[in-house]
């Protein structure tokens, strides 16, 4: 290793080695990266002065002409030689070249004087061999004289001229005793030279001369070498220097000292006393080492970052000195301890500056610092040695209450607070509802903090209407006309309706809508507004059932009903929508709708309730008190015979459809009424009753011979069903 200290001095002459293909514009981009690189100046190479060019002849290649005397003087950059080349050269030949000439100068030296051509036996011819001026000019001179008799032949000259960049480093040392050019290192550079020094020396004012000296200033690399000066030689005079490595906060400096080792002490009986001479280790945040005799430190590990060492001796001492190595590691941090449900990664032995952890939780667990989740964690061994951040912790997620399901209720059936891998389940409010698909599903808290169905089906929980099973059943059936009470809970799908100052029936088919009679809700050939409408549902007993009314929203009478006269109850069929869905229990329930194909068979019994007018004691009375009666399906020619033979005494009797049906006895005294409108007429099939009919109209009530008319409701599915998924 060596201490460089640099002079750039005068451009001199590059090398031939260098010069074979002269680039101008290379040497321009190399002298400025020395000036730059070198931190040191000379003087810019004359723009005036060419690096290379050519010379000729007057006339050339023409002969040339008599009685002639020119001169060029040629010059390059200083620090450069001119490499003098003749590509041609054919001047009248005589012994000592008496006539015609070419005379080559350097300052009034002669380097040669030219003529004849290159196989004359008289002249002198240059040949191949080129001329190298001793400095950076040269002097050309071309004389002829007035008698040349080939004249028309001797064509002269043609010479190429470069610059050639002098080896000032190579020259001989002069013979005047002043010495080499440098006196410990000598570097050629393109036109110039340097002069440097081994390390512990510097350079002199002269710019050529070395003097011990050992400023060795910081150094940082993550390794070098380091020797006291002259090492291992005694040095010629005292000696004081300071070294200070200092490399990047984060590494730690490790010295090994080499075993030739010799720094003069003391022998005393205490030991040795590094009196006179002396190596001071200094290491921040610790007592200084004093280091001297003939035995190696060896190995000395700092754990710092930065180390002082401090060499002195007198001018009397007989220290060899010291060398070392020394080089770096990096900082090291603990191993990190583990985190419950999660994975610390990389697993390594040990971790030093600049090595990352990351932490990751396990399945279903989420990182938390602080009391706050976090999305991702790492953390970074710093210089001081320690981790940047704590590490966080991996707490169970959890997935929040599970969303409440509409007339159900969610059970947990394992797990804690909602947390990951906990299992609840969706059941609905029997009897009166019932789940979708018909088992009851189940949900696990997953890890994306969603509730997930273990159903392959089912992905979200629904409770559906349970229609048609009253959770009492009537013992005995009996006669509206006449009849019984029907007991609380019987018939939980009738509705009672009040229409302006008329009273009208109906049946609950889901939690908005309630199917009736067309006729009902129409008056004087137009629909009545929602707001005219009462119903009333939930309890059998008239007065106690309007304490609590329920509002329409809407109401939708068939397009097909048109009954202007009242002759015509085709199509005798609507619904009304509520503004508030219903929750079903005993007293409210849903009637079911009949399935595609429903048949009505003669003599089958159905069930008709209503709040319409009864007989009491001979007289026709409207009741407060819910009832109900059982009545068979008329054959449909039975029931239109007998509207024939009533036509022939009365003209207001309206056509029997095939969208209607006839129910009763011919004996009369069981049958619906006024009042009874839109009510239901219920067949049972599987332990549900269903809407077979809707109470349309008749004539006069219970009267002998004569049956009830209803609306057939399984014509009619389509549009139930568009109406109610459209609105």
């Amino acid at each position: 290793m060596f201490h460089l200290n640099v002079r750039h001095f005068i451009p001199l002459q590059p090398s031939s080695s260098l010069m074979e293909n002269f680039d101008p514009k290379m040497f321009w981009i190399i002298w400025f990266l020395c000036s730059v690189l070198l931190c040191e100046c000379s003087p810019v190479p004359d723009p005036d002065s060419p690096m290379f060019g050519e010379v000729q002849s007057p006339q050339y290649p023409q002969p040339y002409p008599p009685n002639l005397q020119q001169q060029w003087e040629l010059r390059v950059p200083e620090g450069f030689q001119i490499r003098l080349t003749f590509t041609h050269l054919d001047i009248e030949a005589a012994a000592g070249c008496y006539y015609d000439s070419l005379t080559v100068l350097h300052k009034e030296k002669l380097l040669g004087k030219f003529c004849g051509t290159e196989n004359s036996a008289d002249g002198h011819h240059p040949g191949n061999h080129p001329i190298l001026s001793p400095g950076n000019t040269l002097m050309l001179i071309f004389q002829t004289d007035d008698d040349n008799p080939e004249r028309h032949q001797n064509l002269g000259f043609s010479a190429q001229y470069q610059a050639i960049d002098v080896d000032e480093c190579s020259a001989p040392e002069p013979l005047d005793g002043s010495g080499p050019l440098c006196s410990q290192i000598c570097l050629n550079t393109l036109g110039s030279y340097l002069c440097a020094c081994h390390h512990g020396y510097e350079l002199r004012s002269d710019q050529r001369t070395c003097v011990l000296s050992c400023g060795g200033g910081i150094f940082d690399e993550p390794e070098g070498h380091l020797f006291s000066p002259g090492y291992p030689m005694i040095p010629p005079h005292a000696v004081s220097c300071q070294y200070i490595i200092s490399v990047e906060p984060g590494f730690t400096v490790s010295l090994n000292f080499s075993d030739n080792f010799h720094i003069e002490s003391v022998d005393t009986e205490d030991g040795l006393i590094c009196l006179h001479h002396w190596l001071l280790v200094t290491i921040p945040d610790r007592e200084p080492i004093k280091l001297c005799g003939g035995l190696s430190p060896g190995l000395m590990e700092t754990n710092s970052s930065t180390v002082k060492l401090d060499y002195h001796t007198d001018d009397k001492g007989q220290s060899r000195g010291w060398s070392l190595d020394y080089r770096t590691q990096r900082v090291q941090c603990p191993v990190p301890g583990r985190v419950a449900n999660g994975r610390v990664t990389p697993v390594l032995t040990e971790y030093f500056y600049r090595d990352y952890l990351h932490v990751r939780c396990d399945q279903g667990y989420k990182l938390m610092m602080e009391g706050e989740e976090i999305q991702s964690f790492f953390t970074m061994c710093v210089s001081s040695g320690r981790w940047h951040l704590s590490l966080p912790e991996c707490h169970i997620i959890d997935c929040g209450e599970p969303e409440p399901l509409l007339n159900g209720a969610v059970t947990v059936l394992s797990g804690f607070q909602n947390q990951y891998r906990s299992v609840v389940q969706y059941h609905c409010n029997q009897p009166f509802y019932s789940p979708l698909g018909g088992v009851n599903v189940t949900f696990r808290c997953d890890a994306d903090r969603q509730w997930r169905s273990t159903h392959d089906v089912i992905s979200s929980p629904t409770c559906l209407p349970v229609c048609g099973q009253p959770t009492k059943l009537i013992s005995g059936y009996q006669r509206i006309i006449g009849g019984s009470n029907a007991p609380h809970k019987t018939i939980p799908w009738q509705v009672m309706l009040s229409v302006g100052s008329g009273r009208g029936g109906g049946m609950v088919i889901a939690d908005r809508w309630i199917l009736t009679a067309a006729h009902v809700l129409v008056a004087n050939g137009a629909t009545v507004p929602p707001e005219d409408v009462r119903i009333y549902m939930g309890h059998n007993d008239v007065k106690t059932l309007k304490d609590t009314p329920v509002n329409a929203s809407s109401l939708y009478i068939h397009p097909g009903y048109k009954n202007p006269d009242l002759l015509n109850y085709n199509n005798d069929i609507a619904l009304m929508k509520l503004d508030q869905p219903i929750t079903f229990d005993s007293s409210v329930m849903p009637l079911c709708l009949p399935a595609e194909g429903a048949t009505y068979d003669t003599g089958v019994m159905g069930l008709v309730s209503g709040f319409g007018i009864t007989i009491n004691r001979g007289r026709e009375v409207l009741t407060n008190r819910l009832k109900y009666v059982q009545l068979p399906v008329v054959d449909q020619e039975t029931c239109s015979s007998s509207l024939s033979s009533i036509r022939r005494t009365r003209s207001d009797v309206p056509n029997l459809t095939e969208n209607m049906f006839c129910a009763g006895v011919p004996e009369g005294s069981k049958d619906s009424c006024q009042g009874d409108s839109g009510s239901a007429f219920t067949l049972r099939e599987n332990g549900r009753f269903y809407a077979a009919g809707i109470v349309s109209w008749g004539i006069e009530c219970g009267k002998r011979g004569t049956y009830g008319v209803y609306t057939r409701v399984s014509n009619y599915l389509p549009w139930i069903n568009n109406t109610i998924q459209n609105n």
